[in-house]
């Protein structure tokens, strides 16, 4: 009993912290207002401007009727680029900044039978050195045109004051309203501040291994030799004891977590030269191949930490890609990897806590040597596929659904969490009823770390 009831405390804990974590606000735009997007670097100002098309119809004068197609807007819009670019030029003013516009972007949607439709012009600004903290902006297209339109003004994104992908939904004090009265304002940056740079850099960490399948995938095929041991015998047997286990998996999860901490760091650092996106996320999907054959028949018995280790190193050139691109100082910067490593630390964290009361529960029962068997199997499979779209750029599926889309529906929050929550009680129950019919599995005792002649016995862990 004292065993399902720990299972269930862990399960009910992290379910809590998660929900508390992983939850965020949303926000789209409304159809008609315009908008500039600020992304602010220590010397660089860049970002977006989205205009809706029923504006630009009526200020630029098109000839297309207000219903017509997706295609026949883009090629209107594209027709008339220099026309829309002037029409941006006129109408932003940040500072003394030139711009410099790019290619045009577009936003299709529908919200509750409302069509939804922007161009989205990207421009970068010629600073000239030290981005200020306030800038004076002039923004008022449409606004002498229609009457008690709102345009806004965002500061979506600046480390140094720990804003990424703010929105006109989330944090307001960065989100400046112009209108027909108030055409020139001036906009606050935001303060620079390491401890808001390092807790929404830890959100990210945690976000990323929310929607990284292939990083939970990993972390998994190192929960499920985790309440076992590999005795004198040279076979899997159940571990005895609940909380020496859930310690030794998360102490070698952490060295996963250190390894790919020093190529993150090196890579965000630019110090480390990266290869290709291709060959790093195939050889993480190699990793989980490795780690679950490694499962079915040890070669490294006592030292699965090396594998950990050496495939997290891999795994931290993925999590590169998080930072590529800041324009920022080095303290800012550090800063921001520090918190993504916590983050990403805190995120394993909780994929193990959720899933090793399961683990723990069945153990011991006959049922979980198929667990461990095929899970890994499976585990194996979806990994080699990843492997094979990753080199060879082809998708793998079944009708319309990806391999990730079908990896996907098991990960995803909070859905996961709660089939595993249920499975929990499940295992609880049947824990109980293999208990009272005596089909239990013997335990064999985890081995201490002061034992000299216990080498043989360690725990097979991730």
């Amino acid at each position: 009993m004292k065993i399902i009831a720990r299972s269930a405390a862990v399960v009910g804990i992290v379910f809590a912290s998660i929900a508390v974590l992983f939850v965020g606000p949303a926000s789209a735009h409304n159809a008609e207002d315009s908008y500039v997007y600020l992304d602010v670097g220590q010397t660089s100002l860049s970002g977006r401007i989205d205009f809706p098309f029923g504006d630009l119809r009526e200020a630029l004068g098109f000839e297309l009727d207000a219903d017509a197609d997706a295609d026949a807007w883009e090629a209107e819009l594209q027709a008339r680029y220099a026309d829309l670019t002037a029409y941006a030029d006129e109408h932003l003013e940040i500072e003394d900044y030139a711009l410099t516009f790019g290619e045009l972007e577009f936003l299709f949607e529908e919200d509750q039978a409302q069509e939804i439709n922007y161009v989205i012009l990207p421009y970068t600004a010629n600073v000239g050195g030290e981005v200020p903290q306030q800038l004076d902006i002039t923004f008022n297209p449409f606004v002498e045109e229609i009457q008690d339109r709102n345009v806004l003004v965002i500061v979506q994104n600046n480390w140094q004051a720990g804003l990424y992908d703010n929105g006109e939904g989330q944090q307001s004090e960065f989100v400046t309203t112009y209108n027909r009265a108030n055409q020139t304002q001036v906009v606050d940056l935001g303060a620079s501040s390491w401890w808001k740079n390092f807790s929404t850099s830890t959100l990210l960490g945690l976000d990323h291994i929310r929607t990284g399948p292939d990083h939970i995938l990993f972390v998994l095929v190192l929960l499920l030799p985790s309440v076992l041991v590999f005795s004198d015998r040279k076979q899997w047997e159940p571990s005895d004891s609940f909380g020496r286990s859930l310690w030794r998996v998360l102490k070698i999860a952490t060295m996963f977590t250190i390894a790919h901490s020093i190529t993150f760091t090196l890579a965000g650092l630019e110090i480390l030269p990266l290869p290709s996106a291709k060959i790093t996320e195939s050889i993480i999907a190699l990793s989980i191949a490795a780690a679950a054959l490694h499962n079915l028949r040890p070669i490294f018995p006592n030292r699965e930490w090396l594998i950990a280790f050496a495939f997290g190193l891999f795994h931290g050139m993925g999590f590169a890609s998080l930072v590529s691109g800041l324009e920022v100082s080095q303290s800012t910067q550090l800063i921001s990897l520090l918190g993504r490593n916590v983050g990403i630390e805190i995120g394993q964290a909780f994929v193990i806590l959720v899933c090793f009361g399961l683990l723990y529960l069945l153990r011991n029962t006959v049922a979980y040597r198929w667990v461990m068997m095929i899970g890994s199997g499976v585990l194996t499979l979806i990994a080699l596929l990843w492997m094979y779209e990753r080199l060879f750029e082809q998708e793998v599926g079944i009708a319309s659904l990806t391999l990730n889309d079908m990896v996907e529906k098991f990960t995803r929050f909070p859905r996961s969490v709660i089939a595993i929550a249920v499975l929990t009680a499940l295992a609880a129950g049947y824990q109980m009823m293999e208990r009272k019919n005596n089909r239990l599995v013997d335990t064999v005792e985890l081995p201490t770390l002061d034992k000299t002649d216990d080498d043989d016995r360690e725990l097979v862990g991730v």
